[in-house]
């Protein structure tokens, strides 16, 4: 089951090469294409990038420590909240990044916490742990303390703790559509899936195979363990709304993926949305999100604001 794209507009290769070789080449890459608002976000630069032209101004809040004390670590469980300046009670959406359970960062998201802030939504961008350091289920633990956080504290931010939904792209989908379809993440930080609002999974992960290669890393080869890892086993009804879009020229299977899990919910009755993303690859999908007019964007924005 290898994951390949289909033509893809940016080369996974030249991507995942700068991503592991030259974090500076990617970064580059990111804010060349309206990823990122300011690459002095990503470098961790204090100074703060301008709001892109919305409804709101944006107030940024970076590298809140979600998890602390022992085994705590500075920079994986930690988060970044981009909120509209002077909007009370705003829909909260904890994004949760991709990078195949290996790969990536919370400020390499700007971009989508910026642009979303500004039209009245808040965000929160997550890191988590990475493998080969841990594997399942460290990651989605990260992400199980990250929510509680946010549920805990968005208030304090002018966030609407009623409203918080979770959004993940690539391996940060399969966590989200985990977190949201098996309970026992969320109640091991006293918490539970019935207080995600929806969940957004963009080019998701929702079936892991114990004897694919790609997944070996952060999963192992307990086909037992891999079965559990997979959000579509835990599909049974009762779960948060979801909204699961992929691209039309995405990574070889994703999309057969997205089908069956679409299927897979509504056969339970849940309620579910199924969005195609035309003329976008595994990457392309995720760094056009920050564009106002981008059809995906528009998706979300309506599903988080829909009463």
């Amino acid at each position: 089951m290898g994951m390949t794209s289909r033509n893809p507009p940016v080369p996974p290769d030249a991507f995942m090469s700068a991503f592991t070789s030259n974090p500076y080449a990617l970064i580059g890459m990111l804010v060349s294409a309206g990823l990122l608002a300011d690459p002095r976000a990503a470098l961790g630069a204090d100074e703060a990038p301008a709001p892109r032209p919305a409804g709101f101004a944006v107030e940024r809040h970076r590298d809140i420590a979600y998890r602390t004390g022992p085994g705590a670590d500075k920079e994986r469980h930690a988060l970044d909240v981009y909120t509209p300046k002077g909007k009370k009670d705003f829909p909260v959406v904890l994004f949760v990044h991709g990078g195949a359970w290996k790969w990536g960062d919370k400020a390499l998201y700007a971009g989508i916490g910026e642009s979303f802030a500004a039209r009245g939504v808040g965000v929160v961008v997550c890191n988590y742990r990475l493998s080969p350091k841990v594997q399942h289920p460290a990651h989605v633990e990260d992400v199980a303390a990250a929510f509680a956080w946010t549920a805990e504290n968005i208030a304090k931010y002018g966030g609407d703790r009623e409203q918080l939904f979770v959004c993940g792209h690539s391996a940060g989908g399969h966590l989200v559509s985990l977190l949201a379809t098996d309970p026992a993440h969320l109640k091991a930080v006293k918490h539970a899936p019935g207080e995600i609002k929806g969940v957004i999974s963009i080019s998701g992960v929702y079936k892991i195979y114990h004897t694919e290669k790609v997944f070996l890393e952060a999963f192992g080869k307990d086909e037992a363990l891999c079965l559990k890892a997979s959000p579509l086993t835990h599909v049974a009804g009762k779960h948060p709304p979801f909204l699961i879009a992929y691209a039309d020229m995405d990574y070889e299977h994703l999309d057969s993926m997205a089908k069956d899990m679409d299927a897979a919910l509504r056969k339970v009755a849940n309620p579910c949305d199924l969005l195609v993303c035309k003329d976008r690859s595994h990457i392309s999908i995720v760094i056009n999100l920050v564009q106002l007019d981008d059809p995906l964007h528009k998706s979300i924005f309506d599903f988080v604001t829909r009463k």
